[in-house]
């Protein structure tokens, strides 16, 4: 069954950014307003952008879009986490390549119907880390053109960041990628193989073939 209410920890981002709008109003900070406003908007789509792909998504993926959407736009660009903490965009981009790693996967695997035999589990896993290396890499491409375009500086050191970004991208990618070829091959990788589960457990439907391994 579908979830009428999405997880307490999303409501509760949603109470800061809430907060934050309030706060900035107050201290005529617009461009808090505006950065808040966004990401409040975008932590409602998830679900919605969901439906309309008629997939249902479990709480755990909820969470963690709607979690890195907040850590991405408001605390990187409001509370400026991105100059404040080295790590902060690595830990970002490894977590959405991961991520990506994940869709890919599932998305490749419901193309077979969820038959866990229809291909080998090294080249669906192989498929799931070009996915979404491919996806890093249409990032940079954004990043790149916004710069020459808008005269933006998002890719703050230009060929460094780039290359730096796509190696951190690349260890993510696999690890997301390594979680459905162990789960094809009936172990557990972390959690990442729980979400694996929950997801095609919702989605069933789109999973008909699938079978266990006795």
């Amino acid at each position: 069954m579908p979830q009428s209410r999405d997880p307490r920890v999303v409501r509760l981002l949603q109470g800061i950014l809430i907060l934050a709008m309030a706060g900035g109003v107050y201290e005529g900070r617009w461009s808090m307003v505006f950065i808040a406003l966004a990401t409040l908007v975008l932590t409602f789509t998830p679900r919605r952008f969901a439906r309309w792909l008629g997939v249902e998504l479990p709480a755990s993926f909820v969470v963690a879009i709607v979690f890195f959407v907040f850590a991405t736009l408001f605390l990187g660009e409001v509370f400026d986490f991105y100059e404040r903490y080295f790590w902060w965009d690595i830990a970002l981009h490894f977590g959405s390549a991961m991520g990506f790693g994940l869709l890919g996967f599932l998305f490749i695997f419901m193309l077979f119907a969820g038959d866990r035999y229809a291909a080998p589990p090294a080249a669906i896993a192989v498929l799931s880390f070009c996915v979404a290396i491919a996806i890093g890499v249409q990032w940079e491409i954004f990043e790149f053109a916004m710069d020459q375009i808008f005269g933006l500086n998002m890719q703050k050191s230009g060929l460094m960041d780039t290359m730096y970004d796509l190696i951190i991208d690349t260890f993510g990618a696999a690890l997301g990628a390594l979680a459905g070829y162990f789960y094809l091959r009936g172990r557990q990788f972390g959690g990442l193989g729980a979400m694996i589960e929950q997801f095609i457990a919702r989605n069933a439907r789109l999973y008909r073939k699938l079978r266990k391994r006795k």
